[in-house]
């Protein structure tokens, strides 16, 4: 009869439940394995997420887990970004009265004759885009009332062209690089940083006293050499927002340094100015094997190797720290979901015994971390970016310029660290479901069920 068919046998259980030969018995063939999470396992995913109680933003455990998250992401870029800031603004300004290359000879006299055929053959490397000579010496300055101040003096070429091998002549706020002085008493014209100007009290059209040390003459009366004092006329300031330029660069006409140098036609070196900044050193051994002994190369890196090295290593610290806080928060979700899985093992219990396979329990928790991760990575990324930008252009953090050279806190946000972050913290955020996901795929039906 119809009826008795349809009692159920003691055997036999009463609800819906797939018994593990049921595809067997069927004529669906199997399913291949999935990793991405299906509609229902993300609907489970984000019941769990958002807890006991119905909230719109989520349980406790989850916001907390999530807010890890986005503090380290937001850290990470802020700190990475400070960091490149740092290191761009000083490269910029020391660029700016430096050349990305010197091409200096052996010897303790700083001394380059015949350096015409040189120049020509730098000038003549693919890589260059400039070339001139300078002459680098040092000086006492004197202003109107002999208050003493020392200073960098630099034989500078007037070429104000294209050709420039610095960006020197963009950085004048006041005057000309004409250095044509109105006096006619003075033996040339200068031009100033505008620190060691406001240190010397000095503006354009005032007169100063230099000290030639190298140009000394033999004083008869006492037998020694007495250094020759040259007046200048201040013609020009310059700004760079490099400290160390601004307070002790001192530039002059080059011909007029030679002699204030004591080095007749011949020059210190040779400024060499090349298409990418940071080959100066290839290009500058590759100058060395063209021009020979005595000949030698001095990159922009060279000298401050030191200084970026720092920079280098503080980076790469600041970032190890910051990642340690990642590692908390992907903590703070193992344990987020460690007590989802003992408050939902009952729960667990029943899907599985529905049909519900250990897979896709992993996966449940899987997408639990994910939208942990992607909640977290996309308001972290969102703060730090804005923060960045709001530091970057408002100044507001103003730093020592006789310790770092410059006078604000730079934040440069370069697309390769923003993506390396997303990626670590995604990667982080998913690893950390792992022991807690297996644990689930782990439980046994009947025992969970009967779990209390």
């Amino acid at each position: 009869m119809t009826e008795s068919a349809a009692v159920s046998t003691p055997n036999e259980p009463a609800g819906p439940v797939l018994r593990p030969d049921a595809r067997a018995a069927g004529a669906a063939p199997p399913r291949v394995s999935r990793l991405m999470p299906g509609r229902l396992e993300r609907q489970i995913a984000l019941r769990y997420l958002r807890g006991r109680r119905k909230s719109r933003f989520g349980s406790l455990n989850t916001i907390i887990a999530a807010a890890g998250v986005m503090v380290g992401v937001a850290a990470l870029i802020l700190i990475l970004s400070v960091m490149n800031g740092l290191r761009d603004d000083l490269r910029e300004k020391i660029l700016v009265g430096n050349p990305h290359l010197h091409i200096l000879t052996y010897g303790a006299n700083l001394r380059m004759d015949g350096w015409e055929t040189a120049l020509d053959s730098i000038r003549g490397d693919p890589d260059v885009i400039a070339a001139a000579p300078e002459v680098l010496t040092k000086s006492l300055i004197l202003n109107s009332q002999n208050y003493p101040a020392a200073a960098d003096v630099i034989g500078f070429s007037a070429d104000t062209g294209h050709a420039a091998v610095t960006t020197l002549p963009q950085s004048l706020i006041h005057g000309d690089l004409n250095f044509r002085p109105k006096a006619d008493s003075v033996d040339g014209a200068i031009i100033l940083g505008n620190r060691l100007a406001d240190r010397l009290s000095t503006y354009v059209g005032d007169q100063l006293t230099l000290l030639s040390v190298a140009d000394a003459r033999i004083n008869r009366a006492v037998g020694r050499p007495t250094p020759r004092y040259w007046r200048f006329e201040v013609t020009g300031i310059f700004e760079t927002g490099m400290y160390q330029y601004d307070d002790g660069f001192a530039v002059v006409r080059l011909d007029v340094a030679q002699e204030f140098a004591a080095l007749g036609k011949a020059v210190s070196g040779i400024q060499v100015r090349v298409r990418d900044p940071w080959k100066a050193r290839e290009v500058g051994q590759r100058l060395e094997r063209k021009l020979g002994y005595p000949f030698r190369s001095y990159a922009w890196q060279d000298q401050n190797a030191s200084l970026f090295g720092a920079m280098k290593l503080e980076k790469l610290g600041m970032g190890l720290i910051i990642f340690f806080i990642m590692l908390v928060a992907a903590f703070n979700i193992i344990g987020t979901l460690t007590m989802v899985v003992t408050e939902k093992t009952r729960e667990i219990g029943i899907l599985l015994a529905m049909g519900l396979s250990p897979k896709a329990i992993h996966r449940v928790f899987l997408s639990q971390g994910a939208v942990i991760g992607a909640v977290g990575t996309g308001l972290g990324l969102a703060i730090g970016l804005s923060l960045s930008y709001v530091l970057n252009s408002s100044g507001l953090i103003k730093i020592d310029p006789e310790i770092y050279f410059i006078d604000h806190l730079p934040v440069h946000v370069q697309v390769f660290d923003v993506l390396a972050v997303v990626i670590l913290s995604l990667t982080v955020a998913i690893v950390a479901t792992l022991p807690p996901s297996r644990k689930a795929a782990a439980l046994e039906p009947v025992e969970a069920i009967r779990h209390e």
